[in-house]
């Protein structure tokens, strides 16, 4: 007889139900499954579940640890295997059932260019109370607004009007009208020379590409 014959391809078995386990597993679990007698079938799930916590030996005396051991056997069995389990078993259809839909924060700000952590700002720097420190946290807003817009939309803008941003984002709680913000060159000359130093970078890196080294 040839043995070729006698192979088995996994696309002929049945579909492994938690893969990570590998096949090995699953045959003993279906051996359990088959087992006629109640005390040696709960053996032998107890069994599994000592090797199942084997590969994970830091976490298999840890009782949340466990549970999730024994829920996976019971999955592993398609709800076949009658044990006796030291976890309130989880029924197939709660495990079927669909999660509700987290709700996902909808911020749609009018100016995107600020991005959400500006509003949030805004909203922790109304509920201080007035004085230096809020103040100073009114200041760097701006100035950050400032630095924002630039990066985004034009090479300059009037001081005037990021003030009359953070007028409204703030539901005209900040009102900064005889502020100097930081000049723009500052803002931009910071910016060239980052993006300097990246291109330089990369120039040396191309130019140092296909060389020796010793």
């Amino acid at each position: 007889m040839n043995p070729v014959e006698n192979l088995e391809y996994n696309t002929e078995r049945p579909k492994l139900i938690i893969p990570e386990y590998g096949r090995h597993f699953q045959k003993m679990v279906d051996h359990a499954v088959s087992i006629k007698d109640d005390s040696e079938r709960n053996r032998v799930a107890k069994a599994i579940i000592s090797v199942m916590g084997n590969l994970q030996p830091h976490l298999r005396d840890v009782p949340d640890f466990q549970h999730k051991l024994w829920d996976q056997l019971f999955i592993m069995s398609d709800f076949k295997l009658d044990v006796q389990s030291p976890f309130p078993i989880t029924s197939k259809e709660v495990l079927q059932q669909r999660p509700e839909p987290l709700e996902y924060p909808q911020n749609h700000p009018k100016y995107r260019f600020y991005g959400n952590n500006i509003k949030r700002m805004i909203d922790v720097a109304v509920k201080w109370e007035k004085g230096d420190m809020r103040d100073g946290l009114e200041y760097a807003i701006a100035n950050h607004m400032k630095k924002c817009y630039l990066n985004w939309n034009k090479d300059t803008v009037d001081d005037k009007v990021i003030f009359k941003h953070l007028y409204e984002l703030s539901d005209g709680q900040i009102n900064l009208v005889d502020e100097n913000l930081t000049e723009s060159g500052q803002f931009l000359k910071n910016r060239v020379s980052k993006t300097g130093r990246g291109g330089s970078n990369k120039k040396n890196q191309r130019n140092n590409r296909g060389k020796k080294r010793y």
